[in-house]
């Protein structure tokens, strides 16, 4: 009989994550922690036994746009996956959004939050991404004071009924540009009864299905730039169900996420409602940008774990040279390398987390406030950047089987690659990250934090806490020295320090209570892969090398 190879299978993910019931053991209070324990045991099961099957069953199910039915009449129509329409139910039953606005969590609610959203969402087929937008929109309204659309909109977006569930789309990005919303023009003309309608064209909008939306447009009259921009609050369709004065052009083709419905749309008067003043909008869609950022880096970090976990049963499975894959030295080199990446970007992300929930419930004093306007950007990038290398290690680990779309591995690869766009290119986020470090406040708030996790470090890894003020010390006198050309840089390397710190202190607290010492091999191997990512090129070299072609 010829040989067949057996495929991967995937287990309960919470179950055999050892890193998040650490980070969660040691970071929750005993009752909260066996409540997230519990539910999260019931999430890893579903996702086991059926969202991931389902998955598997329905790789090439796209939406599909019907711009018209049978007799002419425009429609726009979306059909969604089965798996997608399953959602609502599974994030009621689960509370992905709830969970953040839980008032009985206080301060540790974005942390169980996003502990869940971490394992969902690689089994979503991105319908975490409505939801982070969801979440941010929810966060956003509640601090703009809009009591009507307080009262009108957050309940229907943190619901834990399905039939009452909302999802909220952000749409921002026009022709002219994603980041540079100052070029937006979308109008929005107010009528005589006081009613505001939005003219314009959106070229990507995510999450088109969704029940409402918040969108930047210029009130005829305004200035240009973003000061001239206003945040307006839609929801898409009537009573009967129809869009309301919404033409979707078509659905994006895109690389990845293709279960995600994306489209190009018009606005041709479609009613909404102002957030806050005339103008200054940008100011008022804040506050989503940081929740989906932070929902960004733990989706990204999501996918890493979800190859990983293929990738180790596969190696049990696998036998080359007359081993198993996991019985060979060199795997164990390469899977370790990947183990510390994603150790480290898990760490980093539910740090965030937890300063997000300490903020909200104003908890948090004046160092973490600081910080956590420096880390989101930070996070967001540094996560999105490993996933996208270590899903590429990883599809290779597969070798042959890895490059075969039926195998459901490629599409790891391919949506992967998407994290590190969304909600701000690296780039970009480098640049905000900047912005932060202009106060002096920032970079003291960096030191004091850096030294409050060394302090529950253990002594043994004094050398590593040493690498780490280096590198931060690096990094401060390239953003003295060239703070834009070197933004990508002091960026990676301050959130790759920062990771490394939090490593070690959670590497002090496994040993001492746990009696595991994996943590601190991953944080001496992720130490080993170095922490600054600052170059020494001059910035007339990078312009000449980057411009060759034109000179």
């Amino acid at each position: 009989m010829s040989f067949t190879q057996a495929p991967p299978q995937l287990s309960n993910p919470y179950d055999s994550d050892r890193v998040l019931r650490s980070i969660m053991r040691r970071s929750l209070p005993d009752s909260l922690f066996a409540e997230f324990a519990t539910q999260a045991h019931a999430l890893g099961r579903l996702i086991a036994e059926d969202l991931y099957p389902q998955q598997l069953h329905e790789r090439l199910i796209e939406p599909r746009h019907h711009p018209f039915d049978a007799w002419g009449q425009r429609v726009d129509r979306i059909d969604l996956t089965p798996l997608w329409q399953r959602m609502p139910l599974i994030t009621a039953r689960f509370g992905f959004v709830w969970h953040g606005y839980d008032a009985a969590k206080a301060e540790h609610a974005r942390l169980f939050q996003f502990g869940m959203v971490y394992l969902f969402a690689a089994a979503s087929d991105f319908y975490a991404c409505p939801l982070a937008m969801t979440d941010g929109a929810a966060r956003a309204l509640l601090e703009s004071g809009n009591r009507y659309l307080i009262d009108r909109a957050v309940p229907h977006f943190t619901a834990r009924e399905a039939s009452a569930l909302w999802t909220c789309g952000q749409w921002m990005t026009e022709t002219t540009g994603g980041s540079d919303v100052g070029g937006t023009q979308t109008r929005a003309v107010q009528n005589a009864d006081g009613q505001w309608r939005i003219y314009g064209r959106k070229w990507f909008t995510s999450a088109v299905t969704s029940e409402a939306a918040l969108l930047l447009a210029r009130p005829d009259g305004n200035p240009d730039g973003t000061d001239g921009l206003a945040l307006f609050y839609l929801e898409t369709k009537n009573a009967d169900g129809e869009l309301q004065n919404i033409v979707v052009d078509r659905l994006k083709d895109k690389l990845g996420g293709r279960k995600l419905p994306t489209a190009e749309l018009r606005l041709e008067g479609a009613p909404a409602t102002l957030v806050g003043e005339d103008r200054r909008g940008v100011r008022l869609i804040a506050p989503l940008l940081n929740q989906t950022r932070v929902w960004n880096a733990l989706a990204a970090i999501s996918y890493f774990r979800r190859g990983l976990q293929l990738l180790r049963d596969f190696a049990g499975r696998r036998v080359v040279f007359g081993r198993r894959l996991r019985e060979q030295p060199l795997h164990h080199e390469t899977v370790a390398g990947l183990q510390a990446e994603f150790e480290a970007g898990l760490h980093l992300s539910l740090y965030v987390a937890q300063l997000l929930g300490r903020s909200e419930h104003a908890v948090s004093d004046e160092h973490e406030r600081l910080l956590l306007r420096l880390l989101v950007p930070i996070v967001k990038l540094l996560t999105a950047k490993q996933s996208v290398g270590g899903i590429s290690e990883i599809v290779e680990g597969f070798g042959g089987a890895g490059y075969i779309e039926d195998t459901g591995l490629p599409v790891l690869l391919r949506d992967v690659q998407v994290f590190s766009i969304w909600e701000g290119t690296t780039d970009v986020l480098s640049l905000d990250a900047m912005k932060a470090l202009r106060s002096d406040a920032v970079w003291l708030a960096l030191d004091a934090v850096l030294a409050n996790l060394a302090s529950d470090s253990d002594a043994a890894v004094t050398n590593h806490l040493a690498a780490i003020r280096a590198a931060v010390s690096g990094a401060r006198a390239a953003y003295v020295e060239r703070a834009e050309s070197a933004a990508r840089g002091i960026a990676m390397t301050l959130g790759r320090g920062f990771a490394l710190a939090l490593l070690l202190r959670h590497a002090a607290w496994a040993q001492r209570v746990e009696g595991d010492s994996r943590p601190l091999a991953a944080a001496q191997r992720f130490a080993a892969h170095g922490i600054s990512r600052l170059l020494d090129a001059s910035a007339e070299n990078a312009r000449r090398l980057a411009t060759d072609d034109l000179e």
